[in-house]
């Protein structure tokens, strides 16, 4: 609480906030040299996982983990992972040489300073430095539709200025050795984003596709009935998957970024409950809660639940705005409907877009009424048509497993 009251107070103006920002950044990082960098020698065979600045057991990062443990080639790895909220990881201790630390304590920032390989699928504190002889594999979590880093030119957002967001992806893209790309569209855009090119870096990628996707090509009937059956949900009910993204001008100092729901579910559940569950997946930035106990039984809230690859394979339908989860949903052939009942301020006042809308997979609507129409009739008559083929073929175009290829080429 006081934390949170310090910063509603460096928050008021835009040069408080800077100070703080700024002073905070010094601290952490005198902190870091002094406590850890250069303190002990690299060991190398240890590996740091996060994924999500800690708050997922999910991703690629966890791919890559599950990759070595099934290969008798990393037998003697020691693999560390960083939670938010490590007690509810312990279950990840059972397995061979793992270790579990909390997301920016102590122990985190000292197995940073020894590993050999940080993997990860965002970025990291920029008071962590790299020495020359670490690899720092960027599992980034998604091909962005969204603008990101150095291609904003005008942040919105009430956290940080444009500067800031520029320097924190600068810094980040300073350590990087290797950036896993699911297509050459990604490697453009995220060349452009982090500034690859202007620090000789446009050459790193291993374009093999997301480790992350070899499980939507994998599952099998018994996975998707034991997700469904762990979510209560009833095997003769239609899923469909909401799962927009954040706003970044939806910020309140000491809290975080919050979410308006945008959409009316008394509407939805009226015409659709019969037929259909709503799983409701918020943008992992997002600080408010959301009270469904209205629609108990209509709308399950899946925020929390880690691996978004488990809602992906029990969902008929995916509705999403402008969140980068459908390049993934794509590869599963699925209806997918986009609700951008907020296109205009969106494009013109927050991030503008790396494609054209009208390159979407599936239907663009703006209002609740054509929402439904659109549930209604993909519903029923879906066609994976050659508009979406294509969009396959662009955006996902390697079908295979490559968490073990990745693996070899960068370890």
């Amino acid at each position: 609480m006081l934390k949170k009251i310090i910063i509603k107070i460096m928050s008021v103006t835009p040069f408080t906030k800077q100070l703080c920002v700024n002073l905070s950044a010094y601290i952490k990082e005198k902190n870091y040299l002094n406590e850890f960098y250069n303190k002990e020698e690299i060991n190398d065979k240890l590996v740091v996982f996060e994924s999500y600045m800690g708050r997922q057991y999910s991703c690629s990062p966890k791919s890559l983990y599950k990759a070595m443990l099934e290969d008798d080639k990393y037998k003697g790895f020691i693999k560390v992972w960083a939670f938010k909220n490590p007690e509810e990881h312990k279950d990840l201790l059972k397995n061979d040489n793992t270790i579990i630390v909390k997301y920016k304590g102590k122990e985190y920032y000292k197995y940073y300073s020894i590993a050999k390989y940080w993997v990860t699928n965002s970025r990291i504190p920029n008071e962590i430095k790299k020495r020359s002889d670490q690899i720092y594999i960027q599992c980034w979590h998604g091909t962005p539709l969204k603008k990101l880093g150095l291609d904003i030119e005008n942040y919105t957002g009430t956290k940080i200025s444009t500067k800031d967001l520029h320097h924190n992806y600068r810094v980040d893209a300073q350590r990087y050795n290797y950036l896993l790309s699911p297509s050459n569209f990604f490697k453009e855009k995220i060349t452009s984003a982090f500034g690859l090119k202007e620090i000789g870096k446009e050459n790193i990628f291993i374009e093999k596709g997301y480790p992350r996707n070899d499980f939507l090509y994998e599952f099998t009937e018994d996975d998707s009935n034991k997700i469904k059956e762990s979510l209560n949900i009833p095997r003769d009910k239609k899923i469909i998957l909401y799962a927009p993204t954040w706003r970044e001008n939806q910020h309140e100092p000491g809290v975080g970024y919050t979410y308006d729901l945008g959409l009316n579910f008394d509407l939805l559940q009226k015409e659709l409950k019969d037929e259909y569950v709503i799983l409701f997946r918020a943008h992992y930035f997002i600080s408010n809660a959301f009270d469904f106990k209205k629609y108990n039984g209509f709308i399950i809230n899946v925020s929390n639940y880690d691996d978004i690859n488990d809602l992906y394979i029990i969902s008929d339908m995916l509705i999403t705005d402008y969140s980068s989860v459908f390049f993934d949903y794509a590869n599963l052939s699925r209806p997918i409907i986009f609700y951008m009942y907020d296109f205009e301020e969106y494009k013109n006042k927050m991030r503008d877009f790396y494609l054209s809308i009208e390159d979407l997979p599936g239907p663009i609507v703006k209002d609740e009424v054509n929402l439904l129409k659109e549930i209604k009739h993909l519903g029923a008559k879906f066609v994976y048509d050659t508009k979406y083929e294509e969009f396959n073929h662009r955006f996902n175009p390697h079908r295979k497993a490559c968490s073990l290829d990745v693996l070899n080429e960068c370890i």
